[in-house]
């Protein structure tokens, strides 16, 4: 719990016109009983560009044409988003509205490519998950979590993986009391990835391994994962750069054959450098198939692509670049492989076991 909770003002059914008056920062609307707040009243963390063509677009409007069409359409989904707020209700509620009523894949829950996801700071100050939206249509009113033990608490609330955000918010009873935590201004990690950073197959939003690490950092994080089109684009490269990042971490190469790793790797790292001299720069190989065991197709596919990304590691650290790490693809799943949902996208322990995998190549990176 943060110890300066108590110096903090807290937003109370009485105090909240005054509050939204003199800051701005607040308009909440009274729906009987509950007091509603939109979240894009004080912020949303993992927005990397404010000048979107909607609140919760990962990249900004004047990429649109710039970047793939693919690449463009998935960056409506509002992966890696998350709001934080602190509350001493015992009863959380949301509103929430999504673009499209497409709420479930075939391989992913709805839960995970359409749903909320609640955690909560525990007395230790350690993130521990409280609730999931399970849901039924492409806007819903519901209460995410009720008859919590009392107390105050900071919240944050994960964003759909798979599915883009039209609103959110977030509601309380009148008279309990409600505080808006802004976005942190700490540089962010970010990643740029294929599907799995984007976050199949997770369950909850708040299971892909960014999301995780994130936590486990307690930084912001920006997730620019593009489902089966994460290919080291320098249109996508362009954007990267605009960003002020603690750390890049650079894993496509799921997405991509031996020939775009050979023409891509290297280019992509001294775009990147040419913008941002000494930031760290992650490369991460592509996990193993667990069936490459019996399937030598697989075995050959992950095979093309690391031969040439390690050769581009190797000749960039021979010259001398600096602030660059590389993780190896055989680190990513359990030795076991039995962490996939298919073959492909790991399941809620492979990215668990993913996070375990970078977290100590990202604080050798960071210095931390």
């Amino acid at each position: 719990m943060d110890t300066n909770c108590s110096r903090r003002s807290f937003i109370t059914s009485a105090t909240a016109g005054t509050f939204a008056a003199a800051s701005g920062m607040l308009n909440a609307s009274q729906s009987g009983e509950i007091q509603w707040h939109d979240v894009r009243d004080w912020g949303v963390e993992g927005r990397g560009f404010a000048d979107t063509e909607k609140y919760f677009d990962r990249l900004p409007l004047r990429a649109k044409g710039v970047v793939r069409d693919a690449v463009w359409n998935l960056s409506r989904h509002s992966s890696g988003m998350m709001v934080r707020f602190r509350t001493d209700a015992t009863e959380i509620h949301a509103d929430y509205g999504l673009t499209s009523g497409n709420l479930a894949m075939p391989h992913m829950p709805a839960t995970g490519v359409s749903g909320l996801d609640l955690y909560a700071k525990d007395n230790d100050g350690n993130w521990r998950w409280v609730a999931v939206t399970r849901p039924s249509a492409q806007q819903m009113k519901l209460s995410l979590i009720s008859g919590m033990r009392p107390g105050t608490r900071d919240y944050a609330v994960y964003l759909p993986l798979y599915n883009g955000t039209e609103y959110l918010k977030l509601g309380i009873a009148a008279e309990n009391r409600f505080e808006p935590i802004a976005p942190r201004t700490d540089k962010p990690i970010v990643f740029y990835g294929t599907s799995i950073t984007h976050g199949a197959c997770a369950s909850r939003p708040g299971m892909p391994h960014p999301a995780i690490l994130g936590r486990r950092f307690d930084r912001p994080v920006i997730n620019l994962g593009f489902s089966g089109n994460g290919k080291l684009e320098p249109e996508v490269g362009q954007f990267l750069v605009e960003l002020d990042p603690s750390v890049y971490v650079l894993d496509c190469l799921p997405n991509m054959v031996a020939r775009e790793v050979e023409e891509r790797t290297e280019p992509m790292v001294k775009q990147l450098r040419a913008a941002h001299p000494d930031v760290p720069i992650v490369l991460v190989e592509d996990r193993t198939y667990p069936q490459s065991w019996i399937l030598p197709a697989r075995r050959e596919r992950n095979d093309s692509s690391r031969i040439p990304f390690r050769a581009a590691f190797q000749k960039m650290q021979d010259a001398g670049v600096d602030n660059l790490f590389y993780i190896e693809g055989e680190s990513l799943l359990a030795k076991d492989r039995d962490d996939t949902t298919d073959g492909s996208h790991p399941s809620d322990l492979g990215f668990f076991n993913q996070a375990n995998a970078i977290e100590p190549v990202l604080r050798q990176a960071l210095k931390v």
